[in-house]
């Protein structure tokens, strides 16, 4: 399977999660395990991103992204979701599971 772009997955009927973080923001780290703890629950049924801002500035800027981290949910190339900050796991499958 080919690597798809960032705009193809964006635009998938399943929900796509995406991460906007840095290294230097110690808050991103901190994401880390929820995210994997996140996928551990949702599994397959929706892709999880993490976007490094300074690696992507033109993304970062796409979507308004002034502080990181800044999560996203995308469905079929829009956003239904959005909130800054470290968020649980629990709740971010919440989330999902209302956009699913």
């Amino acid at each position: 399977m080919s690597k798809m772009s960032f705009s193809e997955l964006i635009k998938r009927n399943e929900p796509t999660f995406v991460d906007f973080s840095a290294e230097w923001c110690g808050p991103c780290k901190m994401m880390a395990p929820i995210l994997e703890e996140l996928k551990s629950k949702v599994g397959e049924e929706v892709k999880i991103l993490k976007i490094d801002i300074d690696r992507n500035p033109q993304a970062a800027a796409a979507y308004q992204v002034q502080s990181v981290p800044t999560l996203m949910l995308f469905k079929a190339g829009n956003v239904v979701w959005r909130q800054s900050g470290v968020v649980p796991a629990e709740y971010l499958k919440r989330v999902i599971d209302q956009h699913a």
